[in-house]
């Protein structure tokens, strides 16, 4: 399956912009770790991946609770012809599903699926409702206030982290870089340097 076949799948079972840019934003950090990934030496299949992060919450307005989302979502991904591999790691991805998360791909859509949320939500209550403007350090304070995002589950974050074998403070600041450089596309550019660029998707 192609990017553009899987994004035609999410524009056609999500109406919610805030859920399409969600999904852009996963597809943004998985895929920015499939070419680091890629560069060295890993040999992977980069379009599976982007795939795999945009479908991977296509059935959550559908199968809005657990553990319909994403049980239920899977059988019509069959249906549309979506290769195994990518349909495991989407049910990976829930930890309810029973399905244990062994290959990169899996471990990096978890890793990076509440991540993105998160980053989303601070960048939100940035003066500049930018993510240009959001830091590490940040990302680290609001994620001891538990009062902010109260829907992103941080112990998903921190084990995310941990399951792909990379430091904390490194895998945020990684994904950060990734969406700030698609920060137009995913209307993360708040007030600065001008209106959001936008996304054609939209």
């Amino acid at each position: 399956m192609t990017r553009t076949e899987a994004w035609s799948i999410v524009c056609e079972f999500i109406q919610s912009d805030a859920l399409r840019r969600h999904s852009l934003a996963v597809e943004t950090c998985v895929s920015a770790y499939a070419a680091r990934f890629a560069a060295e030496g890993v040999d992977l299949d980069a379009e599976a991946w982007t795939v795999t992060a945009l479908l991977h919450d296509f059935d959550w307005e559908i199968h809005p609770q657990a553990p319909d989302h994403p049980m239920k979502g899977e059988a019509i991904l069959e249906a549309r012809g979506v290769s195994a591999e990518i349909r495991r790691a989407i049910l990976s991805h829930a930890s309810y599903s029973g399905v244990p998360r062994e290959s990169l791909l899996e471990k990096t859509l978890f890793g990076c699926d509440e991540l993105a949320g998160f980053l989303t939500a601070i960048s939100y209550v940035k003066p500049s409702r930018s993510i240009l403007e959001v830091e590490v350090k940040s990302v680290r304070k609001k994620m001891k206030d538990k009062a902010f995002a109260r829907a992103v589950n941080r112990e998903d974050i921190v084990n995310g982290a941990l399951e792909m074998g990379v430091d904390l403070d490194v895998h945020i600041d990684f994904c950060i870089r990734a969406m700030q450089a698609r920060a137009g596309e995913l209307g993360l550019l708040g007030n600065v340097g001008g209106p959001d660029e936008g996304n054609s998707n939209f």
